[in-house]
């Protein structure tokens, strides 16, 4: 295997994207979605089914709260923003099987997939310079 080859496959190995996890949630694919920002993004919004666990209380909540079989997938605000790699880190130092969700909740939301904010669901929107629009 040549040293790209095992670059590509471990960010493969620990990295997913948004329209991957829409996917994986419309499958029925058993994950926990984590949405690991502080609680004033939370309220602004987050991804429809995610579970709200800032970073910085993974090690004490998490243990307690998810199950370890199940696979975890994290997100934060954005590609500019590294609390998701905080949180896949505390995630792995705990023994979890985890993701990165490349883009996070920035990502999601230009693509279109449901998101809500503390009133309910939110209007969703396609970007068009991040995907494909259909008619």
């Amino acid at each position: 295997m040549t040293n790209a080859e095992r670059y590509f496959s471990a960010r493969l190995a620990f990295e997913t994207d948004p329209s991957d996890v829409y996917a994986a949630q419309r499958n029925g694919d058993r994950f926990t979605l984590v949405d690991v920002r502080g609680d004033e993004a939370w309220a602004q919004g987050r991804i429809t089914g995610a579970l709200h666990m800032p970073y910085r209380q993974i090690e004490e909540r998490a243990p307690r709260e998810i199950d370890r079989s199940v696979p975890v997938v994290v997100y934060c605000w954005s590609p500019g923003c590294n609390a998701g790699q905080r949180g896949a880190l505390a995630f792995a130092r705990l023994g979890y099987e985890v993701r990165e969700m490349i883009g996070g909740y920035e990502y999601w939301v230009r693509e279109g997939q449901p998101y809500e904010n503390d009133e309910g669901p939110c209007t969703r929107v396609f970007d068009p310079t991040v995907m494909v629009v259909r008619s």
